[in-house]
């Protein structure tokens, strides 16, 4: 099985995986793609390169991996969402020798661990320069390549792996940093679209009002636009439909259409799965009120 994760080696990507207890049916048939970019990833799965890929989308101080909510935009007819997996984060400052912070004068890494760590850097390190890198590994590259005094921010096993020295470590703003990790798949049921009456798995949509509520322990995730002529209420009228039905609501999220100003995607997770009659028919009555609306994936919450 060939699963894309973003690389090379040293990324809290690459721990994630290490880390999920993820194994194949035959381990021996493992086979790691390392991605230069999260877009490069998702597109290493929509191309067919990938069967798999591990995927960060959100994180507990900083909020949303866009790149990655932009990606499955861009091939929500070919990429579905097959679980997730939490994966607690500890960043560490390191340079290609030990010493003093405050000879340090550039600090580089992805966006994510640079803004997860804004108030260490901004108290222990006012004067150092930021700059940003595809990927914490090429960060530490970077910085184990160069003869000034730089550092980077990646996980500690980035260290030994580009024979650099750790200089602090557990520098992240607040305790109990996590990143939300999506596992991705190849989409194989018409991309994630259903005729009117039925559901997003292609069963009929029950008649009358169907038994309130999701299963319990399952995740579904959909993103949806295009609400009609804008008027008060056209966002909470298109929620209702899930909560009417004693769905709950975890997650809400807009991204913009990038046509024009004002006009946004928004990507929701609820609890339950395609195939609960309550989910099937929330989903088929918020089709009549978005024009564009995708189901991205049904799976077990992590």
């Amino acid at each position: 099985m060939r699963v894309a994760y973003l690389g090379p080696a040293g990324t809290f990507s690459e721990d994630a995986l290490r880390q999920s207890g993820f194994v194949p049916a035959a381990p021996e048939s493992f086979v790691p793609l390392p991605q230069a970019t999260l877009p490069a990833v998702v597109d290493a799965v929509a191309a067919g390169r990938a069967d798999r890929a591990l995927v960060p989308v959100e994180n507990s101080i900083e909020g949303s991996v866009r790149p990655t909510l932009d990606g499955l935009i861009e091939h929500a007819d070919r990429v579905r969402i097959a679980g997730e997996y939490d994966h607690p984060i500890r960043s560490a400052l390191m340079s290609r020798a030990a010493r003093p912070l405050d000879r340090i004068e550039v600090v580089i890494s992805h966006p994510q661990p640079l803004a997860q760590c804004a108030r260490f850097l901004a108290e222990e390190l006012p004067a150092a320069e930021l700059r940003v890198a595809p990927s914490t590994s090429a960060a530490v590259r970077e910085v184990a390549e160069a003869d000034r005094p730089w550092a980077a921010l990646a996980p500690a096993s980035a260290a030994e792996i580009y024979g650099c020295e750790i200089l602090r470590e557990g520098i992240e703003d607040e305790p109990g940093n996590v990143t939300r990790f999506l596992w991705l798949e190849p989409r194989s049921d018409g991309g994630g679209e259903a005729e009117e009456g039925e559901a997003p798995d292609g069963s009929a949509v029950p008649a009358g009002r169907p038994e309130a509520g999701g299963t319990p322990g399952w995740k579904s995730t959909l993103v949806f636009a295009e609400l009609g002529a804008d008027h008060p209420g056209a966002l909470v009228d298109a929620l209702l439909e899930f909560s009417s039905r004693e769905i709950n609501l975890v997650r809400i999220e807009s991204r913009p259409l990038r046509r024009e100003l004002a006009r946004y995607r928004f990507f929701i997770d609820i609890e339950g799965r395609e195939s609960d009659p309550a989910v099937a028919a929330a989903i088929a009555a918020l089709r009549t009120k978005a024009e564009w609306v995708r189901l991205l994936g049904s799976y077990p919450a992590g």
